[in-house]
Protein backbone atom coordinates (compact mmCIF):
# COMPACT_ATOMS: atom_id res chain seq x y z
CA UNK A 1 0.00 0.00 0.00
CA UNK A 2 0.78 3.69 -0.78
CA UNK A 3 0.37 7.03 -0.45
CA UNK A 4 2.44 10.53 -1.73
CA UNK A 5 2.66 13.01 0.29
CA UNK A 6 0.29 15.30 -1.93
CA UNK A 7 -2.55 12.51 -1.86
CA UNK A 8 -2.16 12.22 2.38
CA UNK A 9 -2.52 15.96 2.48
CA UNK A 10 -5.71 16.04 0.32
CA UNK A 11 -7.40 12.90 2.89
CA UNK A 12 -6.10 15.03 5.58
CA UNK A 13 -8.04 17.95 4.53
CA UNK A 14 -11.02 15.90 3.34
CA UNK A 15 -11.14 14.44 7.23
CA UNK A 16 -10.71 17.93 8.98
CA UNK A 17 -13.47 19.27 6.78
CA UNK A 18 -16.22 16.26 7.20
CA UNK A 19 -15.07 17.33 11.16
CA UNK A 20 -16.06 20.54 10.89
CA UNK A 21 -19.60 19.48 9.35
CA UNK A 22 -20.69 18.04 12.71
CA UNK A 23 -24.11 18.82 13.53
CA UNK A 24 -22.98 19.01 17.12
CA UNK A 25 -19.82 20.52 16.61
CA UNK A 26 -19.04 23.32 19.02
CA UNK A 27 -16.27 26.35 20.30
CA UNK A 28 -15.56 28.59 22.72
CA UNK A 29 -13.21 31.10 23.49
CA UNK A 30 -14.02 31.30 27.15
CA UNK A 31 -17.03 29.60 27.61
CA UNK A 32 -18.03 26.61 30.06
CA UNK A 33 -16.75 23.87 27.51
CA UNK A 34 -13.56 23.03 26.66
CA UNK A 35 -13.18 21.05 23.57
CA UNK A 36 -9.95 19.43 22.35
CA UNK A 37 -8.74 17.03 20.22
CA UNK A 38 -9.31 12.91 20.96
CA UNK A 39 -6.47 11.03 18.72
CA UNK A 40 -8.18 7.54 19.10
CA UNK A 41 -11.39 6.78 20.02
CA UNK A 42 -12.24 4.40 23.36
CA UNK A 43 -12.78 0.96 23.28
CA UNK A 44 -12.09 -0.17 26.63
CA UNK A 45 -12.35 2.09 29.79
CA UNK A 46 -11.65 -0.61 32.11
CA UNK A 47 -7.92 0.64 33.94
CA UNK A 48 -6.70 -3.02 34.06
CA UNK A 49 -7.66 -3.82 30.22
CA UNK A 50 -7.17 -0.37 28.75
CA UNK A 51 -4.99 0.87 25.93
CA UNK A 52 -6.03 4.05 23.89
CA UNK A 53 -4.40 6.98 24.47
CA UNK A 54 -7.68 8.81 24.76
CA UNK A 55 -8.96 6.16 27.30
CA UNK A 56 -5.82 7.09 29.64
CA UNK A 57 -7.64 10.67 29.41
CA UNK A 58 -10.71 9.98 29.72
CA UNK A 59 -9.78 7.44 32.73
CA UNK A 60 -7.99 10.59 34.41
CA UNK A 61 -11.17 12.51 34.26
CA UNK A 62 -13.60 9.71 36.23
CA UNK A 63 -11.66 7.70 38.27
CA UNK A 64 -9.80 8.41 41.20
CA UNK A 65 -5.91 7.57 41.86
CA UNK A 66 -3.69 7.88 45.37
CA UNK A 67 -1.50 10.24 43.67
CA UNK A 68 -1.01 12.41 40.58
CA UNK A 69 1.92 13.38 38.54
CA UNK A 70 2.96 17.09 38.60
CA UNK A 71 3.13 18.79 35.06
CA UNK A 72 6.06 17.06 33.19
CA UNK A 73 7.29 20.75 32.10
CA UNK A 74 7.49 21.27 36.09
CA UNK A 75 9.19 20.31 39.34
CA UNK A 76 9.32 16.29 39.15
CA UNK A 77 7.19 15.25 41.63
CA UNK A 78 3.56 14.01 42.69
CA UNK A 79 0.50 15.17 44.62
CA UNK A 80 -1.51 12.81 46.90
CA UNK A 81 -5.36 13.31 44.93
CA UNK A 82 -7.49 10.46 46.70
CA UNK A 83 -5.15 9.76 49.47
CA UNK A 84 -6.01 12.27 52.22
CA UNK A 85 -2.17 11.21 53.23
CA UNK A 86 0.43 8.77 51.69
CA UNK A 87 3.43 7.81 53.79
CA UNK A 88 6.46 4.85 52.98
CA UNK A 89 6.91 3.32 56.35
CA UNK A 90 9.55 1.06 55.20
CA UNK A 91 11.03 0.33 52.02
CA UNK A 92 8.55 -2.31 51.76
CA UNK A 93 5.94 -0.85 53.36
CA UNK A 94 2.98 1.98 51.78
CA UNK A 95 0.45 2.77 54.09
CA UNK A 96 -2.42 5.46 52.79
CA UNK A 97 -5.92 6.78 53.81
CA UNK A 98 -8.00 8.01 51.47
CA UNK A 99 -10.14 11.02 51.61
CA UNK A 100 -13.85 10.69 53.21
CA UNK A 101 -15.71 12.92 50.80
CA UNK A 102 -14.79 10.41 47.42
CA UNK A 103 -18.13 8.61 46.34
CA UNK A 104 -19.26 5.93 43.70
CA UNK A 105 -22.02 7.17 40.90
CA UNK A 106 -25.20 4.86 40.59
CA UNK A 107 -25.39 4.65 44.81
CA UNK A 108 -22.17 2.41 44.97
CA UNK A 109 -21.38 3.89 48.47
CA UNK A 110 -17.96 5.73 49.69
CA UNK A 111 -14.38 5.10 48.06
CA UNK A 112 -13.20 2.50 50.19
CA UNK A 113 -9.54 0.89 51.27
CA UNK A 114 -11.19 -2.62 49.81
CA UNK A 115 -11.77 -0.66 46.34
CA UNK A 116 -8.23 -0.14 46.59
CA UNK A 117 -6.98 -3.94 47.32
CA UNK A 118 -9.85 -4.92 44.60
CA UNK A 119 -8.20 -2.46 42.04
CA UNK A 120 -4.83 -3.36 42.54
CA UNK A 121 -4.85 -6.74 42.69
CA UNK A 122 -7.36 -7.16 40.06
CA UNK A 123 -4.77 -6.01 37.52
CA UNK A 124 -1.73 -8.14 39.53
CA UNK A 125 -3.45 -11.34 39.14
CA UNK A 126 -2.16 -13.17 36.46
CA UNK A 127 -5.10 -15.13 35.60
CA UNK A 128 -7.06 -12.04 34.87
CA UNK A 129 -4.15 -11.51 31.83
CA UNK A 130 -3.91 -7.88 31.92
CA UNK A 131 -1.28 -6.25 29.92
CA UNK A 132 -0.35 -3.62 32.84
CA UNK A 133 0.30 -6.31 35.28
CA UNK A 134 4.15 -5.86 34.79
CA UNK A 135 3.15 -2.65 37.13
CA UNK A 136 2.58 -4.46 40.61
CA UNK A 137 5.40 -7.46 40.00
CA UNK A 138 6.36 -5.95 43.50
CA UNK A 139 3.51 -5.77 45.39
CA UNK A 140 2.65 -8.60 47.52
CA UNK A 141 -0.64 -7.42 48.96
CA UNK A 142 -2.69 -4.64 49.88
CA UNK A 143 -3.89 -5.24 53.80
CA UNK A 144 -6.75 -3.54 54.79
CA UNK A 145 -7.00 -1.81 58.05
CA UNK A 146 -9.56 0.44 58.20
CA UNK A 147 -12.66 1.77 55.81
CA UNK A 148 -10.43 4.16 54.34
CA UNK A 149 -6.92 3.16 55.24
CA UNK A 150 -4.80 0.56 53.86
CA UNK A 151 -1.05 -0.53 54.00
CA UNK A 152 0.53 -1.23 50.42
CA UNK A 153 3.27 -4.42 51.38
CA UNK A 154 5.71 -5.28 48.33
CA UNK A 155 7.77 -7.42 48.00
CA UNK A 156 10.93 -5.98 47.48
CA UNK A 157 11.87 -2.20 47.39
CA UNK A 158 10.54 -0.66 44.11
CA UNK A 159 12.24 3.12 43.18
CA UNK A 160 9.28 3.22 40.27
CA UNK A 161 6.30 2.25 41.81
CA UNK A 162 5.38 5.59 42.86
CA UNK A 163 5.73 7.33 39.46
CA UNK A 164 4.86 4.22 37.23
CA UNK A 165 2.25 3.10 38.90
CA UNK A 166 0.36 4.24 41.59
CA UNK A 167 -0.65 7.74 39.50
CA UNK A 168 -0.90 6.05 36.19
CA UNK A 169 -4.02 3.96 34.74
CA UNK A 170 -3.27 0.75 36.04
CA UNK A 171 -3.65 2.17 39.43
CA UNK A 172 -7.00 3.94 38.75
CA UNK A 173 -9.37 3.07 41.19
CA UNK A 174 -12.68 1.40 40.30
CA UNK A 175 -15.35 -0.02 42.49
CA UNK A 176 -15.73 -3.59 43.75
CA UNK A 177 -19.32 -4.11 43.73
CA UNK A 178 -19.77 -2.38 40.51
CA UNK A 179 -17.22 -3.90 38.90
CA UNK A 180 -18.64 -7.39 40.53
CA UNK A 181 -22.00 -6.48 39.55
CA UNK A 182 -21.25 -6.30 36.26
CA UNK A 183 -19.34 -9.45 36.33
CA UNK A 184 -15.71 -8.63 36.45
CA UNK A 185 -14.56 -6.36 33.43
CA UNK A 186 -16.14 -3.97 31.47
CA UNK A 187 -15.54 -1.77 28.09
CA UNK A 188 -17.07 1.35 27.44
CA UNK A 189 -19.50 1.64 29.94
CA UNK A 190 -17.94 1.64 33.33
CA UNK A 191 -20.65 0.68 36.01
CA UNK A 192 -19.36 3.31 38.74
CA UNK A 193 -17.00 6.23 38.59
CA UNK A 194 -15.47 8.34 41.05
CA UNK A 195 -13.87 11.14 39.40
CA UNK A 196 -14.34 14.80 38.73
CA UNK A 197 -16.45 13.99 35.48
CA UNK A 198 -18.86 11.44 34.30
CA UNK A 199 -19.36 10.49 31.03
CA UNK A 200 -22.41 12.46 29.52
CA UNK A 201 -22.29 11.45 25.68
CA UNK A 202 -20.21 9.53 23.51
CA UNK A 203 -20.78 9.33 19.60
CA UNK A 204 -18.96 6.11 17.79
CA UNK A 205 -15.36 7.96 15.96
CA UNK A 206 -16.91 11.15 16.32
CA UNK A 207 -16.96 12.85 19.81
CA UNK A 208 -17.20 12.44 23.77
CA UNK A 209 -18.43 14.66 26.01
CA UNK A 210 -17.86 14.51 30.20
CA UNK A 211 -19.81 16.90 32.55
CA UNK A 212 -18.62 17.41 35.77
CA UNK A 213 -19.61 14.53 38.84
CA UNK A 214 -21.96 16.61 41.21
CA UNK A 215 -20.34 14.19 44.29
CA UNK A 216 -17.03 15.39 43.84
CA UNK A 217 -15.79 17.44 46.85
CA UNK A 218 -11.98 17.56 45.46
CA UNK A 219 -10.40 20.26 43.67
CA UNK A 220 -13.04 21.70 41.15
CA UNK A 221 -12.04 21.81 37.56
CA UNK A 222 -11.85 24.88 35.71
CA UNK A 223 -14.12 23.82 32.67
CA UNK A 224 -17.71 22.46 33.80
CA UNK A 225 -17.80 20.14 30.22
CA UNK A 226 -15.10 18.86 27.97
CA UNK A 227 -15.74 17.30 24.92
CA UNK A 228 -13.01 15.67 22.85
CA UNK A 229 -13.72 15.87 18.95
CA UNK A 230 -12.51 12.77 17.68
CA UNK A 231 -9.60 13.49 14.63
CA UNK A 232 -7.12 10.61 14.09
CA UNK A 233 -5.00 12.63 11.96
CA UNK A 234 -2.20 14.74 13.46
CA UNK A 235 -2.61 16.72 9.81
CA UNK A 236 -6.32 16.85 10.20
CA UNK A 237 -6.47 17.76 13.85
CA UNK A 238 -4.06 20.79 12.76
CA UNK A 239 -6.60 22.38 10.19
CA UNK A 240 -9.56 21.19 12.43
CA UNK A 241 -7.68 24.02 14.75
CA UNK A 242 -7.09 26.54 12.92
CA UNK A 243 -10.73 26.34 12.27
CA UNK A 244 -11.47 26.64 15.43
CA UNK A 245 -13.36 22.88 15.93
CA UNK A 246 -10.61 22.40 18.32
CA UNK A 247 -8.96 24.67 21.23
CA UNK A 248 -6.33 22.19 21.80
CA UNK A 249 -4.49 19.58 19.75
CA UNK A 250 -1.25 17.77 19.35
CA UNK A 251 0.19 18.28 16.21
CA UNK A 252 2.74 16.98 13.53
CA UNK A 253 6.35 18.09 13.54
CA UNK A 254 5.35 19.13 9.44
CA UNK A 255 2.47 20.98 11.15
CA UNK A 256 5.15 22.42 13.74
CA UNK A 257 8.07 23.63 11.31
CA UNK A 258 5.06 25.65 9.48
CA UNK A 259 4.22 27.29 13.14
CA UNK A 260 7.42 28.22 13.99
CA UNK A 261 7.29 30.99 11.41
CA UNK A 262 3.84 30.90 10.93
CA UNK A 263 1.83 30.58 14.11
CA UNK A 264 -2.57 31.11 13.79
CA UNK A 265 -3.48 33.91 15.60
CA UNK A 266 -4.03 33.66 19.40
CA UNK A 267 -2.00 30.42 19.69
CA UNK A 268 0.38 28.96 22.06
CA UNK A 269 2.96 26.89 20.43
CA UNK A 270 4.18 23.82 22.83
CA UNK A 271 7.13 22.41 21.99
CA UNK A 272 9.35 19.47 24.06
CA UNK A 273 11.35 16.63 23.95
CA UNK A 274 9.12 13.74 23.80
CA UNK A 275 9.29 10.14 25.28
CA UNK A 276 7.47 8.23 22.71
CA UNK A 277 9.58 5.70 21.12
CA UNK A 278 9.43 5.29 17.62
CA UNK A 279 11.12 1.54 16.52
CA UNK A 280 11.32 -0.98 13.24
CA UNK A 281 10.14 -4.65 15.80
CA UNK A 282 11.12 -7.47 13.60
CA UNK A 283 9.50 -10.55 14.95
CA UNK A 284 12.51 -12.86 16.36
CA UNK A 285 10.70 -15.98 15.81
CA UNK A 286 9.65 -15.35 12.15
CA UNK A 287 11.41 -17.98 9.89
CA UNK A 288 11.88 -15.25 7.74
CA UNK A 289 14.67 -13.67 10.42
CA UNK A 290 16.23 -16.74 11.59
CA UNK A 291 19.52 -16.15 10.46
CA UNK A 292 21.38 -13.43 12.97
CA UNK A 293 22.71 -11.86 9.97
CA UNK A 294 19.43 -11.21 8.14
CA UNK A 295 18.59 -9.33 11.09
CA UNK A 296 21.81 -7.77 11.31
CA UNK A 297 21.77 -7.12 7.45
CA UNK A 298 18.08 -4.66 8.26
CA UNK A 299 19.75 -2.83 11.53
CA UNK A 300 23.06 -2.23 8.96
CA UNK A 301 20.95 -0.46 6.01
CA UNK A 302 18.67 1.86 8.03
CA UNK A 303 19.71 5.32 7.72
CA UNK A 304 17.97 6.78 10.57
CA UNK A 305 19.24 10.57 9.55
CA UNK A 306 17.18 9.77 6.27
CA UNK A 307 13.91 9.02 8.19
CA UNK A 308 14.13 12.10 10.81
CA UNK A 309 14.79 14.65 7.18
CA UNK A 310 11.68 12.84 5.54
CA UNK A 311 9.10 12.20 8.15
CA UNK A 312 10.33 14.40 10.81
CA UNK A 313 11.43 17.55 9.12
CA UNK A 314 14.75 17.21 10.86
CA UNK A 315 12.79 18.07 13.93
CA UNK A 316 13.25 15.16 16.12
CA UNK A 317 16.72 13.04 16.49
CA UNK A 318 17.43 9.66 16.24
CA UNK A 319 17.20 7.19 18.88
CA UNK A 320 20.12 5.42 20.62
CA UNK A 321 17.81 3.41 22.28
CA UNK A 322 14.78 2.77 24.48
CA UNK A 323 15.19 5.19 26.84
CA UNK A 324 15.37 9.26 25.84
CA UNK A 325 17.81 11.80 26.59
CA UNK A 326 17.91 13.04 29.91
CA UNK A 327 16.91 10.02 31.54
CA UNK A 328 19.08 7.86 33.73
CA UNK A 329 19.89 4.92 31.30
CA UNK A 330 20.09 6.45 28.25
CA UNK A 331 22.81 5.41 25.78
CA UNK A 332 25.18 7.59 24.30
CA UNK A 333 25.40 5.42 20.71
CA UNK A 334 23.95 2.09 18.92
CA UNK A 335 25.66 -0.88 18.22
CA UNK A 336 25.08 -1.36 14.51
CA UNK A 337 25.32 2.23 12.48
CA UNK A 338 23.87 2.53 8.90
CA UNK A 339 26.38 0.42 6.61
CA UNK A 340 24.90 -0.73 3.31
CA UNK A 341 28.13 -2.58 1.97
CA UNK A 342 28.13 -4.57 5.36
CA UNK A 343 24.10 -4.83 4.57
CA UNK A 344 24.42 -6.21 1.58
CA UNK A 345 27.64 -8.63 2.55
CA UNK A 346 25.51 -10.08 5.69
CA UNK A 347 22.79 -10.76 3.07
CA UNK A 348 25.25 -12.72 0.75
CA UNK A 349 27.28 -14.48 3.39
CA UNK A 350 23.63 -15.40 4.70
CA UNK A 351 22.33 -16.86 0.98
CA UNK A 352 19.49 -14.83 0.69
CA UNK A 353 18.90 -12.71 -2.41
CA UNK A 354 15.25 -12.64 -2.62
CA UNK A 355 14.07 -11.63 0.65
CA UNK A 356 10.10 -9.79 1.05
CA UNK A 357 9.21 -8.29 4.09
CA UNK A 358 5.64 -7.34 5.12
CA UNK A 359 5.71 -4.03 6.85
CA UNK A 360 2.78 -2.98 9.01
CA UNK A 361 2.12 0.52 10.70
CA UNK A 362 -0.58 2.60 11.35
CA UNK A 363 -2.25 4.48 8.36
CA UNK A 364 -1.17 8.22 10.05
CA UNK A 365 0.91 10.63 7.56
CA UNK A 366 4.35 10.23 9.53
CA UNK A 367 4.03 6.43 9.71
CA UNK A 368 3.37 5.67 5.87
CA UNK A 369 6.08 8.13 4.89
CA UNK A 370 8.47 6.53 7.39
CA UNK A 371 7.80 3.11 6.02
CA UNK A 372 7.87 4.46 2.22
CA UNK A 373 11.70 5.62 3.44
CA UNK A 374 12.47 2.27 5.07
CA UNK A 375 11.04 0.57 1.70
CA UNK A 376 13.20 2.20 -0.31
CA UNK A 377 16.83 2.00 2.20
CA UNK A 378 16.16 -1.95 2.33
CA UNK A 379 15.35 -2.06 -1.95
CA UNK A 380 19.30 -1.32 -2.15
CA UNK A 381 20.27 -4.01 -0.60
CA UNK A 382 17.65 -6.29 -3.04
CA UNK A 383 14.81 -6.72 0.18
CA UNK A 384 11.54 -6.06 -0.99
CA UNK A 385 9.07 -4.13 1.48
CA UNK A 386 5.30 -4.43 1.34
CA UNK A 387 3.73 -1.83 3.30
CA UNK A 388 0.49 -2.72 5.37
CA UNK A 389 -1.08 -0.29 6.43
CA UNK A 390 -4.32 -0.33 8.82
CA UNK A 391 -6.35 1.95 11.56
CA UNK A 392 -5.58 2.06 14.85
CA UNK A 393 -8.59 -0.24 16.12
CA UNK A 394 -7.20 -2.98 13.82
CA UNK A 395 -3.37 -2.22 14.66
CA UNK A 396 -3.22 -2.60 18.54
CA UNK A 397 -4.56 -6.42 17.68
CA UNK A 398 -2.05 -7.28 15.47
CA UNK A 399 0.71 -7.99 17.84
CA UNK A 400 -2.39 -11.30 19.30
CA UNK A 401 -1.16 -14.79 19.57
CA UNK A 402 -2.43 -16.94 17.03
CA UNK A 403 -4.66 -20.58 18.22
CA UNK A 404 -1.17 -22.48 17.87
CA UNK A 405 0.19 -20.21 20.14
CA UNK A 406 2.46 -18.30 17.49
CA UNK A 407 2.73 -15.47 15.40
CA UNK A 408 2.81 -14.60 11.89
CA UNK A 409 3.76 -10.66 12.03
CA UNK A 410 7.09 -9.99 9.89
CA UNK A 411 7.94 -5.91 10.71
CA UNK A 412 6.35 -3.39 12.52
CA UNK A 413 6.89 0.00 12.98
CA UNK A 414 6.07 -0.03 16.58
CA UNK A 415 5.49 3.30 18.82
CA UNK A 416 4.90 2.97 22.47
CA UNK A 417 4.54 5.95 24.79
CA UNK A 418 7.49 6.47 27.09
CA UNK A 419 7.14 7.39 31.18
CA UNK A 420 8.97 9.02 33.76
CA UNK A 421 11.04 6.40 34.60
CA UNK A 422 13.40 3.66 32.20
CA UNK A 423 11.44 1.13 34.23
CA UNK A 424 8.18 2.46 32.45
CA UNK A 425 9.72 2.49 28.88
CA UNK A 426 11.73 -1.20 28.77
CA UNK A 427 8.52 -3.55 30.61
CA UNK A 428 7.23 -3.74 27.43
CA UNK A 429 10.00 -5.76 26.11
CA UNK A 430 10.18 -8.29 28.96
CA UNK A 431 9.88 -12.32 28.18
CA UNK A 432 5.98 -11.91 30.29
CA UNK A 433 5.01 -9.05 27.47
CA UNK A 434 5.50 -12.03 24.74
CA UNK A 435 1.83 -12.02 23.34
CA UNK A 436 0.86 -9.09 24.61
CA UNK A 437 2.83 -6.04 23.40
CA UNK A 438 6.31 -7.56 23.37
CA UNK A 439 5.86 -8.19 19.39
CA UNK A 440 9.24 -8.77 18.64
CA UNK A 441 8.80 -12.22 20.60
CA UNK A 442 12.51 -10.81 22.79
CA UNK A 443 12.69 -13.68 25.25
CA UNK A 444 16.54 -12.91 27.34
CA UNK A 445 16.46 -14.25 30.77
CA UNK A 446 19.28 -11.79 31.13
CA UNK A 447 16.91 -9.27 30.57
CA UNK A 448 14.43 -10.47 32.60
CA UNK A 449 17.08 -10.48 35.49
CA UNK A 450 18.80 -6.94 35.09
CA UNK A 451 14.80 -5.65 34.93
CA UNK A 452 14.03 -7.11 38.60
CA UNK A 453 17.51 -5.99 39.95
CA UNK A 454 16.92 -2.00 38.74
CA UNK A 455 13.16 -2.02 40.25
CA UNK A 456 15.19 -2.61 43.63
CA UNK A 457 18.14 -0.89 43.32
CA UNK A 458 18.05 2.51 45.10
CA UNK A 459 21.82 3.42 43.64
CA UNK A 460 21.03 5.95 40.26
CA UNK A 461 24.49 4.95 38.55
CA UNK A 462 24.07 1.28 39.29
CA UNK A 463 20.57 1.58 37.68
CA UNK A 464 22.16 3.76 35.06
CA UNK A 465 24.56 0.82 34.19
CA UNK A 466 21.77 -1.29 34.26
CA UNK A 467 19.27 -0.08 31.51
CA UNK A 468 22.10 0.60 29.60
CA UNK A 469 22.83 -3.34 29.28
CA UNK A 470 19.20 -4.30 28.87
CA UNK A 471 19.38 -2.03 25.40
CA UNK A 472 22.52 -3.78 24.02
CA UNK A 473 20.65 -6.75 24.61
CA UNK A 474 17.77 -5.86 22.72
CA UNK A 475 19.90 -4.31 19.62
CA UNK A 476 22.21 -7.26 19.92
CA UNK A 477 19.44 -9.87 19.61
CA UNK A 478 18.33 -7.92 15.97
CA UNK A 479 14.74 -7.71 16.58
CA UNK A 480 14.96 -4.21 16.79
CA UNK A 481 15.97 -0.90 14.97
CA UNK A 482 15.18 2.97 17.09
CA UNK A 483 14.10 5.08 15.31
CA UNK A 484 13.33 8.22 17.35
CA UNK A 485 11.99 9.76 20.28
CA UNK A 486 9.55 11.99 18.96
CA UNK A 487 9.65 15.39 19.41
CA UNK A 488 6.16 16.73 21.27
CA UNK A 489 4.06 19.53 19.80
CA UNK A 490 0.86 20.85 20.04
CA UNK A 491 -1.26 24.54 19.63
CA UNK A 492 -3.44 25.55 22.92
CA UNK A 493 -5.96 28.20 22.09
CA UNK A 494 -4.52 31.87 24.18
CA UNK A 495 -6.88 32.12 27.42
CA UNK A 496 -6.08 27.87 28.30
CA UNK A 497 -3.44 26.43 30.00
CA UNK A 498 -2.72 23.08 29.76
CA UNK A 499 -1.83 20.43 31.99
CA UNK A 500 0.90 17.87 30.62
CA UNK A 501 1.85 14.45 31.15
CA UNK A 502 5.05 12.59 30.02
CA UNK A 503 4.75 11.85 26.08
CA UNK A 504 2.47 14.36 26.48
CA UNK A 505 -0.50 12.79 27.36
CA UNK A 506 -3.09 15.74 28.95
CA UNK A 507 -4.97 15.75 32.13
CA UNK A 508 -7.97 17.27 31.89
CA UNK A 509 -9.13 17.96 35.02
CA UNK A 510 -5.26 20.21 35.48
CA UNK A 511 -6.44 22.12 32.73
CA UNK A 512 -6.62 26.23 33.43
CA UNK A 513 -7.94 29.30 32.04
CA UNK A 514 -5.11 31.60 31.77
Amino acid sequence: MSMNRRQFLAASAAAAGALMLRPSLSYAIDGDTLVVRGGTDIQILDPAFQNGSLEEEIGRCIYPSLIRLNDVRATPGWQTYAAKSLVQKSPTEIEFELHDWLEWTDGFGPVTAEDVKYSFERVATPANNSPWAYAFDTMETVEVTGERTAIIRLKTPSVPFWVTTLPYYMGHIVSRKAVEKVGGKFTTEPPATAGPYVIDSWVPKQSLLLKLNPAWKGPQPAFPAVKFEIVLDDEAAALAYEAKAVSYTKVSLNTLATYRDRLPEGTELIEMNGSRLIWLSLNLTNPKFADERVRRAIQHAIDVSQIMAGSYSDLAQPATGVVPPGMIGHREAILYAPDMEKAQALLEEAGVSDLSITLSALNDKTSLLTCQIVQALLSVIGVNVEINAVDDAVFWTLGDKAPDGGNTLEMVLMNFAGGVDPAENLAWFRPSQIGQLNWSQFDSPDFENLYLQAMAEPNQAKRNTMYQKMQDLMEQSGGFVFLTHETFAAVAQQGIKPFLLADGYIDIPRFEKA
